[in-house]
């Protein structure tokens, strides 16, 4: 399934990057942006710039019970709900114009992430958005492994129904092994993700992340979800392969390319 959803992301990024006309978009960060309403796909960041002194909050939840067992079993434990969770909690602030810092925190080895975004290019000047990315996290509240990343999203939206992005990311330290153990020590992974709006307010969103290098075990990290927009609200139910919600855990990947885990996004932006 991860293999197909590869081919669907990669023949549907080439057709917004080649066949689509471009879309001038206007330079007020404030207004919203119908095809991209948010600052993350599922997990994988997007283009979107967030207004100077503005700030945005994200809650993340990804179960840990495997959907890929016995119905009966599944729907008795709530489809997930009573086997605990990886839960994050996210803010972002806009620090300078086009540029904005941001803090994540997840429960899943009580990971603490520091990141900053600053777009270089814009759809409306260039014909596509060019997002700078940097981080860096840490494990045991920021005690342990720490795993810095850098890379860029490469965005496109057509008019107001869709966004497909492509995303260099190369993450340091993403093997849990220590160094004098481990053949690789960074992973180099290639995220690509779309999100199509077929309600004026409703959404369907992919994304997936193959390690195209270096340390790669396990599946790639992949998920599919719907979302709702209300307002500065977007809420969203999501289905991945992994509970990853940071570089780190992204380029680390799942535990199997079968198994497949609830959970839900809640963002809200101060704009």
């Amino acid at each position: 399934m991860i293999r197909s959803s590869i081919r669907l992301l990669v023949a549907l990024a080439l057709t917004a990057f080649v066949v689509s006309p471009a879309l001038a978009q206007d330079d007020d960060d404030a207004v919203l942006r119908p095809a991209e309403p948010d600052f993350t796909l599922v997990s994988l960041p997007t283009s979107l710039r967030l207004p100077k002194y503005r700030s945005s909050f994200r809650v993340t939840h990804r179960f840990f019970r495997s959907l890929n067992d016995d119905f009966g079993d599944v729907a008795g434990d709530l489809f997930g709900l009573d086997n605990g969770a990886a839960i994050g909690l996210e803010y972002r602030f806009g620090i300078i114009k086009n540029g904005q810092l941001g803090f994540h925190r997840s429960s899943d080895n009580k990971t603490i992430e520091f990141f900053g975004e600053y777009g270089v290019l814009r759809q409306s000047k260039s014909k596509i958005d060019v997002t700078a990315l940097l981080s860096v996290e840490g494990t045991d509240n920021f005690q342990d492994s720490k795993s810095p990343a850098i890379g860029a999203v490469i965005g496109r939206t057509i008019k107001d129904w869709a966004a497909f992005y492509v995303e260099p990311i190369w993450v340091n330290n993403s093997n849990p092994l220590p160094s004098e153990l481990a053949d690789d020590n960074s992973t180099f992974m290639v995220g690509l993700g779309t999100r199509i709006r077929f309600r004026p307010t409703v959404y369907i969103v992919a994304e997936v992340a193959p390690r195209a290098g270096g340390y790669a075990p396990r599946a790639p990290h992949g998920s599919i979800a719907i979302e709702k927009r209300a307002g500065g609200h977007l809420f969203q139910l999501n289905f991945s392969t992994s509970t990853a919600t940071t570089p780190g855990q992204i380029a680390r990947g799942g535990a199997s390319g079968s198994d497949w885990m609830m959970g839900f996004n809640i963002s809200r932006k101060f704009f």
